[in-house]
């Protein structure tokens, strides 16, 4: 991944706060949302409401998504690329989409107790959510954020090492064939939300590297 520093803001603050504050907001919530998810393999298979929770968060990133795309629509921002932001936002979608789906699966799937590499992705993936979080929080200020794409980079790194070893133990260990098709599914779609964090990620490179 290729990094960069920091950036002037070059006149635009006013118009595009509504901008940076759905920015923050979708950072926030896939933060909350990423937290959840782990929470779930923490305790699963007692569900205690987070799968509701977790649908919740992730309807609000739509509305997140919907309020910039509509925003788009009326106004052109002054300091960001609309196709970048755009690019931005549905990605960020992306995640919030992927993490319901792995609490979707753990029901729909009837899983019986998580197996551990399934913890260790959510773990990653949230940490790579709040690093996420950050960057998209330090848009406003003009924060160098370079050190936050390395950390993502890295984190989608050990996501790729973790989900193959995954995927090994599945074939490895004399696992029952249903419950490798069902975790191979859940491990697919966790490894699929930490690369759609390091994509995020580029797409906030591409918005400082225009504005610097």
């Amino acid at each position: 991944m290729a990094v960069g520093g920091g950036f002037s803001l070059k006149g635009g603050g006013a118009k595009d706060g509504p901008f940076f504050d759905l920015l923050a907001e979708a950072g926030a919530n896939l933060q909350s949302v990423s937290g959840l998810l782990v929470r779930l393999f923490e305790t699963w298979p007692e569900d205690e409401g987070i799968a509701r929770e977790i649908l919740k968060a992730e309807q609000e990133g739509d509305r997140i998504t919907q309020a910039v795309v509509k925003r788009l629509n009326s106004e052109k921002p002054n300091s960001i690329d609309s196709a970048d932001l755009y690019a931005l936002v549905t990605q960020l979608d992306d995640v919030a989409d992927d993490i319901e789906e792995v609490a979707d699966f753990m029901a729909l799937y009837k899983i019986e107790a998580p197996m551990d590499q399934g913890k260790v992705l959510a773990e990653i993936l949230a940490a790579s959510c709040a690093e996420l979080a950050a960057a998209l929080s330090g848009l406003r200020t003009g924060e160098v954020l370079e050190q936050r794409w390395i950390e993502i980079h890295r984190l989608e790194n050990e996501g790729d090492r973790v989900w193959r070893e995954a995927l090994a133990s599945l074939f490895s260990d004399g696992i029952d064939p249903m419950v490798v098709i069902r975790w191979k599914d859940i491990f697919g779609v966790l490894e699929r939300a930490i690369d759609a964090t390091e994509t995020a990620a580029h797409h906030i490179e591409s918005i400082v590297v225009k504005r610097s």
